[in-house]
């Protein structure tokens, strides 16, 4: 049944071109037809007129046209084709024209549906069902686009949870203090390694037996060194490598086998830091202390510990067995880790003060190999006292005065105390005439047992307490002479060290 609504033309949309305007609808009273007016086609009863479709494509036949409109008019008057044979829908048929010939209204010309060239609601309808497909197709892929999309997101998500799920596991995050100020306590071991490591050096020594590794310190802003005279015998150059890494080269001022010191110096370099000199008679067992060395060549190595005693007399060197490269040394020994490279730098005290010169150790037995070698707690420093006179000598001459009491010593003496021998070298007297010895009563074959009170038990001790002293001192020696023990006192002489 045909919608019974009248049917406007779209507003501002203009008919086809070829397409007839509505006709009027007959009834009585209305008026009559144009003689020359082409004849409306026949419509149902009551039915309006049909204008021609909006979107019949401009070209259209009117006779095509007609047949649309009398489609829409009245559907039950057209026989459709079946459906099996052309699949089209609202085709116009032959009763259509016989219902509008029984009301009188003139019949156009036949009209064809299927034939060439005619345009039906068939090919509006194909046109309808294009843009459908169209539709669907475009449907599908927007659909299939945005299953694409949400796999890839799908898929970068969770390698992303992947790798945040990692991270998470292996940047464990423990608990950790904040960063805190690097200042220290000028009394602490770091505090004193601040204050003191710019004016310690590491020398590299190069000689006809070979190179070695030593120690030294800054005296003075002229570039004086104080450094250990085995660390530089036999040297033929010398470099010294400061705590920021430059080297320069050194020349030998002075040195001392007796004391094991010497003293070399570097020229033209800027912003040295001399070290202050402290007082050894200062110095009391247990009293804190830092080493500062290079060890095997390990530069700027900071040890410490504490003064283990005072007045230890040692010996060192000996290689030439003739006694001359022997040092005799009224030490500190302290228990801070001393290695081989250590030789020659400074021993501090908890102002940073050098209290001592490192320059041995005592180590295991090389001949038992089952014992540690290298330091084993047992290291000993020259007092800067005697330090501090040898290389003030050093500066100004070149060389270093002992102090004397002008005797010889029988060195293979076993008793306690350091006896005086009856012979001295080359058929000399044992004790030298006019020598400070003689002046003071002293005569072959005594035992001297006490220096300045203090007990002595071989020759070597009486060696490193006379040499802890200045010439010029005063000293007083308890000697035992026909079982009885008397004190004299005397004056240090001096004589020309090697």
């Amino acid at each position: 049944m045909a919608d019974q609504h009248h049917s406007e033309p779209a507003p501002g949309r203009p008919l086809p071109a070829d397409a007839p305007a509505a006709a009027p609808e007959p009834g009585p009273g209305g008026p009559a037809a144009p003689a020359d007016a082409e004849p409306a086609p026949a419509a149902g009863p009551g039915a309006a007129a049909v204008p021609a479709p909006a979107d019949t494509p401009a070209g259209q036949s009117a006779p095509a046209a007609e047949a649309v409109a009398a489609a829409a008019a009245d559907p039950e008057a057209v026989e459709a084709p079946p459906a099996a044979e052309s699949g089209a829908v609202g085709a116009v048929g032959p009763g259509a024209a016989e219902t509008a010939g029984e009301q009188g209204v003139p019949v156009p010309a036949a009209y064809d549906p299927w034939g060439a060239g005619a345009v039906g609601p068939l090919q509006l309808d194909g046109q309808r069902a294009k843009a459908a497909g169209g539709r669907v197709v475009q449907l599908r892929q927007v659909v299939l686009l945005g299953v694409g999309v949400a796999l890839l997101a799908g898929g970068i998500g969770g390698w992303l949870g992947v790798l945040a799920e990692r991270s998470s596991s292996t940047r464990l995050e423990l608990p950790q203090a904040a960063v805190e100020g690097k200042d220290r306590a000028p009394d602490s071991v770091a505090g004193i390694a601040a204050t003191a490591l710019p004016g310690v050096v590491t020398l590299h020594v190069r000689g006809s037996g070979g190179g070695g590794t030593g120690t030294g310190f800054v005296l003075d802003p002229e570039g004086h060194i104080l450094t250990n005279h085995h660390v530089v015998a036999g040297a033929k150059d010398i470099t010294v490598t400061f705590s920021t890494g430059e080297s320069v080269a050194a020349e030998l001022v002075g040195q001392d086998s007796g004391y094991d010191l010497a003293v070399v110096r570097v020229d033209g370099v800027r912003g040295l830091k001399p070290l202050a000199l402290g007082n050894s008679e200062n110095v009391k067992v247990g009293d804190p202390v830092v080493a500062i060395g290079a060890p095997f060549d390990l530069s700027n190595t900071v040890t410490a510990g504490i003064i283990s005693a005072t007045g230890r007399p040692i010996t060192a060197g000996g290689d030439k067995g003739d006694g001359s490269d022997i040092s005799y040394v009224d030490a500190l020994q302290t228990d801070a880790p001393i290695n081989p490279g250590n030789s020659g730098g400074p021993l501090l005290d908890a102002k940073a003060r050098v209290i001592g010169i490192n320059s041995a150790i005592r180590g295991a037995d090389k001949a038992d190999a089952e014992k540690q070698s290298g330091s084993i707690g047992l290291g000993f420093a020259i007092p800067v006292n005697q330090g501090k006179r040898v290389a003030e000598e050093l500066i100004r001459t070149g060389r270093a005065t002992h102090p004397v009491i002008g005797v010889t010593l029988d060195m293979e003496y076993t008793g306690d105390g350091a006896r005086v021998g009856t012979k001295g070298e080359g058929g000399k007297p044992a004790v030298t005439p006019g020598g400070p010895a003689a002046r003071a009563g002293i005569k072959g074959g005594d035992v001297i047992t006490k220096v300045d009170g203090t007990r002595v038990h071989g020759g070597d001790e009486l060696i490193i307490k006379i040499r802890s002293h200045r010439p010029g001192d005063p000293l007083a020696l308890t000697v035992l002479r026909d079982g009885q023990e008397r004190t004299l006192q005397l004056v240090l002489g001096s004589a020309d060290g090697a």
